[in-house]
């Protein structure tokens, strides 16, 4: 595999996990009724949007294909998210819950950025990783107010 190829494949694995983010944030929000923590999570499901915006502008522009779909990984981890809060709609368990997504997707960028990147894509991921650690910030303020 080649090192665009390889790249263009992790940049899609990062997309695929702000997709994710953007379907459990979906699952969170129709959960909270705080109208403040509601519009904390709704801000932190835009920054994921923007994320999704600049990867798949970022892929296209580097000639290969935004893979736009969840996949069965996606699928499946939204049905385990359903299945864990169950009727849950105790604001700090779903916070908890966001806070445990968004460490998987911190972990996902981190595995991404040790990859084999060219100094672009290094760039890009590690913008999104900093999005991505300022919403945990976010989302632990929430809990601790």
């Amino acid at each position: 595999m080649n090192n665009n190829t390889e790249t263009m494949k992790s940049m899609n694995e990062l997309l695929q996990g702000e997709y994710m983010a953007i379907e459990s944030f979906n699952n969170f929000i129709s959960r909270i009724e705080d109208a403040n923590v509601k519009n904390s999570f709704q801000e932190i499901q835009k920054q994921h949007r923007e994320n999704v915006q600049m990867l798949a502008t970022y892929i296209q522009d580097a000639g290969a294909q935004p893979d736009e779909n969840l996949g069965m990984k996606g699928f499946m981890g939204n049905i385990k998210l359903n299945i864990d809060l169950g009727q849950q709609s105790d604001t700090k368990e779903v916070i908890k819950k966001a806070i445990e997504g968004e460490t998987k997707g911190v972990n996902m960028a981190e595995k991404v950025l040790r990859g084999n990147l060219d100094e672009k894509s290094r760039e890009l991921a590690g913008k999104i990783l900093k999005n991505d650690r300022i919403s945990i910030d976010r989302l632990k303020n929430l809990l601790s107010s």
